[in-house]
């Protein structure tokens, strides 16, 4: 893939807004662009995307600054996944699923744990992977000691080969409690298949792990005091944030596939013989579906940044959430979800419409944001998050949350 060496941003201040941040997203997107298509095609393990992102100092986004992170917010975060995806959707999604694992320690741990691992990985620009999978139950962790062991396997595994450290998660033998702990993704046992195979989403290294006795230390089992679990509310805001990450992924991949057509059209494209115009761009019919799917696109992205906005005021007081705010942002989330599934979908079919046969070509790679949108948008039924607004708004229902609401 095209490169650009370390010295490039290294040798300039790091960002220091927001604006600055997003700034060097677009930035890195742009290299990322440069041969998208090729990469999709070719599959490859992408360390080379990776060690882009940290060069940019974009993995530590999150981070605390006094350890050589970005500091900054979840709304930044999914602005930047947001700006990434446009180039491409594979490591959109992998950088969002760095932010959500690296996350995981707040999320679940102690202040303790949260402090160690966020300065760790900002030290040292750990790039996370996660082996958490909840419809997969066959992971059991089992005490050895002053040790736990995991054994097991999970069906998908984000990041794997390209990741520093692994969070891992399985359910604690004769009980039915989850436990999530990090390790390096080197450990012994902790075994990566290449095994992912699908039509879109090519580089997210998301195939299977099998785990034979990963051991790890019971200090490392994110929230548990004296072997017994510290819950919080704040707890249940993973599925929010998990989905808020796919929403600007999504919409990252569908104003990408509008970019990229929109250069095609002025470009390539050629007008209909019998449409009485020179020019593609002068088409009406053109002109109109460019004007709806971009009023739909903006209308949309919108919603998210409210949502987001919305969200980091539970973030920010970590101990003040409540079972009902929790329960109103879920049914935003859910909102936003669905509308960006549908809108994404939309812009990454009817492209076509607008770019004419010769578009279709594979050299071209535009089917490649179809086939992104597609594949993961399918990871969890949109019609139960439009189920989850429509008992709100009739009945008050609030989401109970589980794995996936």
């Amino acid at each position: 893939m095209s490169t650009v060496t370390p010295t490039d941003w290294q040798t300039r201040p790091a960002p220091a807004t927001t604006d600055e941040w997003i700034a060097r997203a677009t930035e890195v997107a742009a290299v990322l662009a440069t041969d998208a298509a090729e990469r999709d095609r070719a599959g490859a393990a992408p360390h080379a995307e990776v060690q882009l992102l940290k060069d940019a100092g974009l993995v530590t986004l999150l981070g605390p600054v006094e350890h050589g992170g970005g500091g900054e917010r979840w709304t930044t975060a999914y602005r930047v996944v947001r700006e990434i995806a446009k180039a491409d959707g594979s490591i959109g999604q992998l950088l969002g699923y760095h932010y959500l694992w690296n996350w995981a320690a707040r999320l679940v741990g102690t202040r303790e744990q949260w402090e160690h691992v966020e300065a760790e990985a900002a030290r040292n620009r750990w790039f996370f992977g996660g082996a958490v999978n909840p419809r997969d139950k066959d992971v059991t962790v089992t005490e050895d000691g002053d040790d736990l062991v995991f054994t097991g396997g999970k069906s998908f595994s984000t990041g794997s080969r390209v990741s520093d450290v692994t969070v891992l998660e399985g359910v604690l033998e004769g009980t039915d409690q989850h436990v999530f702990a990090i390790v390096p993704s080197d450990s012994e046992g902790l075994t990566f298949h290449d095994d992912w195979d699908n039509i879109g989403q090519r580089l997210t290294e998301s195939g299977s792990v099998t785990l034979d006795g990963v051991r790890t230390p019971w200090s490392s089992a994110a929230g548990y005091v004296d072997k017994v679990f510290q819950p919080r509310t704040y707890n249940t805001l993973n599925v929010p944030t998990i989905q808020l990450v796919f929403v600007n992924f999504y919409l990252g991949i569908a104003g990408g596939a509008l970019e990229t057509a929109a250069t095609y059209t002025r470009t390539k494209s050629r007008s209909w013989l019998h449409g009485g115009h020179e020019r593609a761009v002068d088409e009406p019919y053109v002109v109109d579906i460019y004007g709806d799917l971009t009023a739909k696109l903006w209308a949309v992205e919108a919603l998210a940044d409210a949502v987001a906005a919305e969200g980091q005021e539970l973030h920010e007081d970590p101990d003040a959430v409540t079972a009902r705010a929790r329960g109103d942002f879920e049914v935003r989330v859910a909102a936003v979800k669905a509308r960006a599934t549908d809108v994404a979908l939309e812009i990454s079919s009817r492209i076509f419409e607008v770019t004419g046969a010769r578009s279709t070509a594979t050299s071209e790679g535009l089917d490649r944001f179809w086939r992104n949108v597609r594949t993961h948008t399918l990871h969890d039924p949109v019609a139960y998050k439009r189920r989850e607004v429509g008992r709100w708004v009739l009945e008050g229902e609030l989401p109970e949350p589980t794995w996936y609401s």
